[in-house]
């Protein structure tokens, strides 16, 4: 089978020999999370992330498993394109997007925080910087610097040359480390920064935020046309205290703050009266916030109830 083919519909049968469909699904299920994973990393979207397995099984139960050598490899393959079709779709309705895009937080387990690199994978820091790249661009550095895939099947994923791909890959890599955080931070210092922080906007301490903000700290806040939220980022340290806490003052609501882990790190479910409003992750910088984004798009804060299994494997 061609490398840069697909797998063909032999006859609309289940795989035969050695490729019964008990053996695809069992495949496929074995593979799921890493598929899921895959998906999510290139799009940012849970929604989206689950369609494009949907099409990757309706695709890999049509496939004659005894000529696929790899089915790991050729899963990956076959969702990278699904997810690389729906990317340069979905990069065109963000462009008509109400206010600021953030990623769709996911609810993660301590093991996904545990694994520094698929944390920070996932994380909206490096989400957010992804979502800068061209399509092929995000999706060969996903495949190279998040999954260690060899240029070869990157190469067929994308269908591109093997130098094209190694290329690409330079010039992605290039942009994406002058743009991410500057080094990891331990989940610890980030949990004692949003400590300060949830402590300080439960008590309305404008010089309690300020002491926990970075001087160019960015507040990137989600509304998607559904909550309120500010219509294009907040930067610096007193215009984002006075912002939260000013619009604390005019809503008269007290806000409250829910440590949990989202996108491998330390995050607030943030309640108003109680009701969630939306769910705020942070980048730290030298033990200061420099970054927050908040989340209050009711339409992402569906997989904040349950875990979401990651994996790089």
């Amino acid at each position: 089978m061609n490398e840069h083919s697909e797998p063909t519909a032999a006859t609309g049968q289940p795989p035969a020999g050695g490729g019964s469909a008990d053996s695809a699904t069992e495949t496929f299920v074995a593979h799921r999370n890493l598929l899921f994973t895959v998906a999510y990393e290139m799009l940012g979207s849970a929604a989206d992330a689950e369609d494009v397995l949907q099409e990757t099984w309706l695709k890999w139960m049509k496939v004659d498993l005894e000529q696929v050598h790899d089915r790991r490899a050729y899963l990956v393959r076959i969702a990278t394109r699904r997810a690389l079709d729906r990317l340069r779709s979905v990069k065109r309705r963000r462009e008509e997007y109400i206010g600021p895009w953030l990623p769709e937080p996911l609810l993660t387990a301590p093991d996904v925080a545990e694994d520094a690199e698929l944390a920070e994978s996932v994380s909206m820091a490096l989400m957010l910087v992804l979502e800068t790249l061209a399509p092929t661009e995000r999706a060969v550095f996903v495949l190279r610097e998040v999954f260690d895939v060899g240029y070869d099947e990157i190469a067929a994923a994308v269908r591109k040359s093997p130098a094209a791909v190694r290329q690409i890959a330079h010039r992605a890599r290039r942009h994406v480390d002058a743009r991410r955080p500057r080094e990891a931070v331990a989940p610890d210092v980030v949990r004692a920064a949003l400590h300060s922080f949830q402590r300080a906007f439960e008590t309305g301490d404008l010089q309690g935020l300020l002491d926990v903000l970075a001087p160019e700290v960015v507040l990137i806040s989600d509304g998607g046309g559904v909550k309120q939220a500010a219509p294009r980022p907040i930067a610096g340290a007193g215009k984002v205290a006075r912002f939260i806490v000013g619009g604390l003052g005019k809503a008269q609501v007290t806000l409250t703050g829910e440590p949990t882990l989202v996108n491998g790190g330390p995050a607030l479910v943030l309640r108003v009266n109680g009701e969630i409003d939306g769910v705020i992750a942070a980048s730290v910088e030298d033990g200061r916030i420099a970054g927050l984004y908040y989340v209050r798009n009711p339409y992402k804060l569906t997989r904040i109830a349950s875990e979401i299994p990651l994996t790089l494997n």
